[in-house]
């Protein structure tokens, strides 16, 4: 191992192969057990053993460690102790024999390996050119990273392949995972290098959308699948407290209306006929016609029983009762509406001895963009886990695959509807006035900063760099730095709403429940990250 022209470390081979063409015992001695130290020219106290931890002084989290060849081929490789005593990053220099479907094996067995180790692997192979004999090499180098293909040679060519290796992620989903085992590492020998840190031009992508595939069958699969977690938590719940009705509150939205086809497809599971599923549309001041008239269409169409609830009279009353005026369109107006419908939706669940299924998405959660006991509340969330921009794609895919048009043109519509919680009266030309994106911004940068601090534990500089180079053309620096603040803030003040969630299905990685994926007080300060924001503010008005 060799830095800025010295030689660090010597790390000999563990394990040598002595079957087929290898007949490496003839030459060899396992390094297993060696501790020396050697000189080698002007080179002195050079260390040679096989539990060796290179670390470098200016990026903590970056600790290399090595394994030769067959090393990575045995049931336990030398690696799996490297990463539990801490190593982030695995080389290992290879001589693979190339045979015919060997590379996808060899492709598995790193990618494999970095996942298991929760590392990156740098796999180098003897090339073309070495060939000799029996024997042809193709110089198949990969490089991965906690299971995923960051780079991979085309064979035959002795092409040099580069990635970026992000070991701050690594770093952080060691922590996250308390199963990975923390090995004593006294028997190791740590060696310190040093790094010029700079800024490099990064070349791996960071998708706008991390919650949904690019490609189309995978986006529909995953689609699929989500549906199928939704609606099997549904329907545990429902036979598990032997209820017959569900009532869910219908606003011609994208949520409420992920939440029917979720319900609709857990009554179908139980063979529960449709009608006992209770959509009740409340109009009040900020309804539109054509949210109105879809939520009454989209009942129809799939069979359920529809209630229709206008509540301006019990909401005015409510206002006269605690004293508001009702042209002053405050937080106490848009929030008496809210919790007015919540009110409705349970008592009629009451009467039918049914269940309230929540509405609200993850991302309104993660923001705290929900009325406390008011759509804040319900008996099961279906919805609790699933960002704002995957629910469009579930939509859609419901859309495409219900095998009924009239159904499905209702959907399209809804899909092209502005998100709104219609609060606020109308446009005087009875368009949406409120529109949620102006309001909190844009879904997709908050859907991006809560993939990258829940799911990897990105700090806010990171995130701010990450985010510009993923929207790049899209948002500049200035409106990704107010949204970002404007999440943080948010995401922070509102954990009090998040710690008394009701349950609700996890369907991926991310989670903000309370009982699982978020374990985070409810007067967890922001204050730290907000002084980092605010050097990235100071940094932007100096350039």
């Amino acid at each position: 191992v060799i830095a800025h022209g010295h030689i660090l470390g010597i790390v000999p081979k563990t394990h040598l192969p002595n079957y087929s063409e290898f007949y490496e015992v003839r030459h060899f001695t396992s390094g297993e057990g060696l501790d020396e130290s050697i000189t080698i020219g002007d080179e002195e106290y050079i260390t040679v053993c096989t539990n060796q931890l290179f670390r470098c002084d200016e990026i903590p989290e970056l600790v290399i460690a090595c394994e030769v060849c067959e090393d990575l081929w045995v049931p336990l490789p030398p690696s799996t102790y490297h990463a539990m005593a801490g190593a982030t990053v695995i080389c290992n220099p290879s001589a693979s024999v190339e045979t015919t479907t060997k590379e996808s094996y060899r492709r598995s067995l790193v990618s494999n390996q970095s996942a298991r180790l929760l590392a990156a692997y740098v796999y180098a192979d003897a090339g073309e050119g070495e060939s000799t004999q029996d024997v042809v090499y193709s110089g198949h180098h990969i490089i991965c990273e906690n299971g995923s293909v960051l780079a991979e040679a085309k064979r035959f060519t002795n092409e040099i392949i580069y990635a970026d290796i992000d070991v701050q992620k690594l770093a952080a989903e060691r922590r996250k995972m308390t199963t990975f085992p923390a090995a004593d590492h006294d028997d190791y020998v740590d060696i310190r290098f040093s790094l010029k840190v700079k800024e490099n031009k990064i070349t791996r992508t960071f998708p706008k959308a991390p919650f949904v595939p690019d490609n189309q069958d995978e986006r529909d699969k995953r689609c699929d699948e989500i549906l199928s977690l939704q609606s099997m938590g549904l329907k545990k719940r429902l036979e598990h407290t032997n209820c017959k009705h569900a009532v869910v509150g219908i606003s011609g939205g994208l949520d409420s209306t992920l939440a029917v086809l979720v319900t609709a497809r857990a009554f179908d599971l139980l063979d529960i006929p449709r009608e006992n599923l209770i959509c009740v549309t409340m109009p009040c001041f900020g309804t539109t016609d054509r949210t109105y008239n879809n939520a009454i269409k989209m009942s129809e169409k799939l069979g359920a029983t529809l209630r229709e609830i206008n509540i301006r009279k019990s909401v005015k009353q409510h206002f006269e009762d605690i004293g508001h005026d009702e042209a002053v369109h405050d937080v106490t107006y848009e929030n008496g509406q809210a919790r007015e419908r919540t009110q409705i939706l349970m008592d009629i669940a009451n009467q039918t001895n049914g269940m309230v299924i929540g509405t609200g998405d993850m991302s309104e959660l993660a923001l705290g963009w929900a009325t406390y006991n008011g759509d804040h509340m319900s008996m099961y969330g279906v919805n609790a886990s699933v960002p704002k921009t995957l629910v469009r794609h579930l939509v859609r895919y419901y859309a495409d695959t219900c095998e009924n048009k009239e159904l499905s043109d209702v959907l399209t519509d809804v899909l092209d509807t502005p998100v709104s919680p219609e609060l606020l009266p109308p446009n005087e030309d009875g368009t949406i006035q409120q529109k949620t994106e102006d309001l909190v911004g844009p879904y997709e940068l908050h859907d991006f900063f809560m993939y990258h601090i829940l799911r990897f534990g990105v700090g806010p500089e990171k995130l701010f760099r990450i985010a510009k180079l993923a929207f790049a053309g899209e948002y500049d620096e200035k409106t990704i730095y107010k949204w970002l603040r404007t999440f943080i803030w948010r995401f922070f003040a509102q954990q009090f709403k998040r710690s008394c969630l009701p349950d609700g299905p996890k369907v991926g990685s991310v989670a903000v429940s309370p009982r699982g994926d978020l374990r985070m007080p409810s007067d967890a300060s922001s204050a730290a990250w907000i002084r980092k924001l605010d050097k990235i503010k100071e940094g932007m008005l100096e350039d």
